[in-house]
This record gives C-alpha cells, sequence and structure tokens, in this order.
C-alpha cells in the first residue's frame, strides 16, 4: 500500500508538471485527485480551510518585501552603481572584470532573493562589460551564471524562506547560516577567475585610485546600506527577517526617491505590478503546498520513507549525501521553489530521524538546488543567460563545465562540514 500511495503522490504530480500545468495548480490538483481515492480519505470541507491556513502565515510577509526591494533597486538602476564600486576595488588584479562580476553578484545578493533575478538583471550588465574588456563569450557567460547563484545562498533569500515556512524553521537562522557557505563560494570562484586569468594572459586593469573609489563608493553607499541593514540587524537581534524585509523596502524607497532620482511614476506602478503578481504566484503555491503536505502527512509517507531510508544507512552524513544526489537530478528537471514545496515536507521526518540539523539541511537543499540550475539540460539560468546575451546555449553548457567543480567541492564541504552552516547562528547566539 506504501508503494502505491508513494507512487501516486510523486507520479500524478509529477505527469501534471512536466506537461506544463502550473506548480501550484498540480499540487492542488494532485491533493485533489488523490482525495477522491478510497486510500486517502479527508474530508472535501476541510480543503478550504486548509488552504487558508497555509497563506495565513506572518513570515509570508518577507516574500513580497524582499522581492519589492530587489525589483525597486533595479528600477533606480542601483545594479549598475553597485557594479561601478565592485570595478573599482578590483583595480589592477589580472582578469579583473571576472572578478567584479563576482563582487557584484555577493553584494547585489543583499538586494534580491532569487537567482533568475541576478542573472536577468545584472547578468546583462555583467556580460556587456566583460565583453568591453575583450573576454571570450563563453566565458563570459560561464561565470556571469555561476556567481548569480551566490544571491540565493546569501540573505535575504526567497527560497530560504520558502524553506523556512515549510520547515517551520527561524528564516532569521537560516539567513545566517547562508553568509559563511555563500562567501566561501564567492572565494572559490575567485580564485577559479584568477587561474583562469593568469592562464589564458589576461591584462591587468587600471591600479588603484583613492580620488576614484572614494568618489565611487559615496556614490553607492547609500545602496550598499541595504545589505547592512538586513544582515546587521539580523545579527544583532533587532528585528525578524519579516521585519528586516519591511525596513529594507522603506529604506530603499527612501534612497531611491533622495539620493538616486526615484522613477517615473509608471515604471514604479509597472514594478509594482511585478512584485505583487510574483507574490500572489508564491502565496498560492504555498496554500497548495500546505495541503499536499497534510495529505502526505496523513497517509504517514514521511514515515515509510523515513524507515526505508534509515534501513539502507543511518550515517547522517552518507544519508545526506543520498538525498543530495536525489535533489541533484531534480534540479535538472524542476525549478527551485517547486522542487523545495514538494519535497520539504518528504524529506524532513527522514532527516529528523537522522539527527540531521533542520538549519544545516536547509542550506545543503538550497545549495544543490541552485547547481540544478546551472545544470542541463533544463537549468533555468542557462536559458537566461541565452536569453541576456548573444551566445549559444550548447556554447553556454560547454563553458559552464570547469565551473561545476568548485560549486561541487563546496557543496561536499557543506555536506560533510556542518559547522560551515552553523558556526555563526551559534556565534551570535541565534541557536
Amino acid at each position: 500500500m506504501d508503494v502505491v500511495l508513494i507512487a501516486l503522490f510523486i507520479l500524478v504530480l509529477l505527469a501534471l508538471y512536466l506537461i506544463g500545468v502550473p506548480v501550484a495548480f498540480a499540487l492542488g490538483l494532485t491533493s485533489l485527485i488523490l482525495m477522491l481515492t478510497p486510500m486517502v480519505s479527508y474530508s472535501p470541507e476541510l480543503v478550504a480551510q486548509t488552504l487558508v491556513s497555509g497563506a495565513d502565515s506572518f513570515v509570508l510577509l518577507a516574500i513580497p518585501l524582499f522581492l519589492l526591494t530587489g525589483l525597486y533597486m533595479n528600477s533606480f538602476g542601483l545594479t549598475s552603481i553597485i557594479f561601478d564600486f565592485a570595478e573599482e576595488m578590483i583595480g589592477p588584479i589580472r582578469g579583473g572584470i571576472a572578478h567584479v562580476n563576482i563582487l557584484a553578484s555577493i553584494l547585489f545578493s543583499g538586494m534580491t532573493g532569487t537567482a533568475a533575478a541576478d542573472a536577468a538583471g545584472l547578468g546583462a550588465i555583467e556580460y556587456e562589460a566583460m565583453q568591453d574588456a575583450g573576454y571570450e563569450k563563453g566565458y563570459s557567460a560561464a561565470v556571469t551564471g555561476s556567481s548569480a547563484i551566490i544571491g540565493p545562498i546569501i540573505p535575504p533569500s526567497v527560497p530560504l524562506i520558502m524553506y523556512g515556512i515549510l520547515a517551520q524553521v527561524s528564516i532569521g537562522v537560516l539567513f545566517i547560516a547562508g553568509i559563511v557557505p555563500g562567501l566561501i563560494m564567492g572565494a572559490t570562484l575567485l580564485m577559479l577567475c584568477t587561474y583562469y586569468a593568469h592562464s589564458h594572459g589576461y591584462e591587468r586593469g587600471t591600479w588603484w585610485s583613492l580620488p576614484d573609489i572614494w568618489e565611487s563608493f559615496k556614490t553607492a553607499a547609500p545602496a550598499l546600506g541595504t545589505p547592512v541593514l538586513i544582515i546587521g540587524g539580523l545579527l544583532g537581534g533587532f528585528f525578524t527577517a519579516t521585519e528586516a524585509g519591511a525596513v529594507a523596502l522603506f529604506y530603499t524607497l527612501f534612497v531611491g526617491y533622495v539620493f538616486y532620482g526615484g522613477v517615473e511614476n509608471g515604471d514604479f506602478v509597472e514594478t509594482t505590478y511585478e512584485g505583487v503578481v510574483t507574490t500572489a504566484a508564491l502565496t498560492f503555491i504555498v496554500a497548495s503546498a500546505t495541503l499536499y503536505g497534510f495529505l502526505v502527512r496523513r497517509a504517514q509517507l514521511p514515515d515509510a520513507l523515513a524507515e526505508a531510508v534509515i534501513g539502507v544507512t543511518g550515517d547522517p552524513t552518507l544519508l545526506l549525501l543520498m538525498i543530495v544526489g536525489v535533489l541533484l537530478i531534480v534540479g535538472l528537471m524542476m525549478e527551485t521553489i517547486a522542487a523545495i514545496t514538494i519535497l520539504t515536507p518528504v524529506f524532513l521526518p527522514v532527516i529528523d530521524v537522522a539527527g540531521i540539523d533542520p538549519i544545516h539541511f536547509g542550506i545543503v537543499m538550497i545549495l544543490t538546488l541552485m547547481i540544478g540550475l546551472l545544470t542541463p539540460p533544463f537549468g533555468i539560468i542557462l536559458f537566461i543567460l541565452e536569453k541576456v546575451t548573444d551566445v549559444g546555449l550548447e556554447r553556454i553548457m560547454r563553458s559552464m563545465v570547469p565551473f561545476y567543480i568548485p560549486l561541487l567541492i563546496i557543496l561536499l564541504l557543506v555536506v560533510v562540514l556542518p559547522g560551515l552552516t552553523l558556526w555563526l547562528p551559534k556565534f551570535v547566539g541565534l541557536i
């Protein structure tokens, strides 16, 4: 019976998703279909109540707040300003524009929450700058794509918010836990770019000019205040992740209009509309995932899966590596939010039985799925790069191969060394 139920829950959902049904509707339809079978007894009258309870969450407010913050930062042109500041900071380092590409993504990660937004918004700017500096097209696209996945690891992060809601763990702690792995990922990519620059003989940039650095810093300082507010407020315990989103949004609007001239009313309305539509879609996904997760738990499928997996191995590290293998495969075919909403309720009982910290698992899960965004044949960032650059998809895929090595090494380190994710939250007293 368990095998049949697991097959129904997974295969019906995947079939709907693969034929193009949006993930929110796929989750809801799968739940309704299974409710009609005799194996899952559930009162239809409670469907609406379950859906509403799933969307009735204070932490869900963090999604529109951080989304709008990133969208307004784009509208005010602050991505270009941050990029210019990063370029001044790199100075004469060989292969500097590639380093700027990565540093800008690290800085901009505090003002967005999704890798796709980084690749689509900042990606075009980064790619054009590398082309102007004479870099090979495939390499330029590969650096842009690999740097984009840093954003959802360093706070704020929409995927981490979604995981925190579904796993019922502190989003603030998740944000802080992602800082060290994100910075290590950025440092590793910088080292790869340094090697690439020396092996290909790329020229140095202009020497540092303190007056130019100071002028660039003065221009970028108001924009850079956003990640400082978010991370500083969370580390200091001054506000929760949701409150951090509200502070970041109001601060961004203030500096956007006071220091950077604001935007036309029509552009402001269009940006707001985009944020509202995206928020509505994500909220619907959470509501549908709540119903799906409730049915999964009611059918006791996670317990059956946990017993089966623990029967194979009880070692937490080996178990986590097995889950990573599954997530890498899922990441090839499924968008990140969809994968999080579907798999989080399934894996949580497994990691609980194995004694794996849910904060550690959350970072591992998001990092693994981010790598999936860059992996053929369906990695969404690959398709975004094809659209925002003049590089063909096949060439982008070939150029990405060297970048998989450091990313997979970082993933392995995060899996086997939980301290990389848990040290900073413990140091500041959050756990």
